[in-house]
């Protein structure tokens, strides 16, 4: 059976590094509260969790430190796999 690879050591490495820079949240711009850490920061909306730009479903790398950024779980919850950028729309002419 494979296992989650969001549970091995190198994505925890990653998320490691990442909380180490301290950053704003990419999505909104605030600060992170860093301190909330433990079974609390899976419940606290404020709380720091690691996103990704190009998202995992659409072809981001799961590791790729370039593809790694601090967000707030509310914020990354809330962008699900939306890309930074607008995409242009279809049009309803075929």
């Amino acid at each position: 059976m494979a296992s989650n690879p969001r549970n091995g050591r190198p994505y925890r490495r990653l998320c490691t590094l990442q909380r180490a820079l301290g950053l704003p949240c990419w999505w909104c711009g605030q600060e992170i509260d860093y301190q909330i850490t433990g079974p609390e920061a899976g419940r606290h909306p404020y709380a720091f969790t690691l996103d990704h730009e190009t998202p995992l479903s659409r072809g981001g790398s799961l590791l790729d430190p370039a593809n790694a950024r601090s967000a707030h779980r509310r914020c990354n919850s809330q962008r699900g796999n939306r890309l930074t950028t607008s995409q242009p729309n279809a049009s309803r002419r075929w």
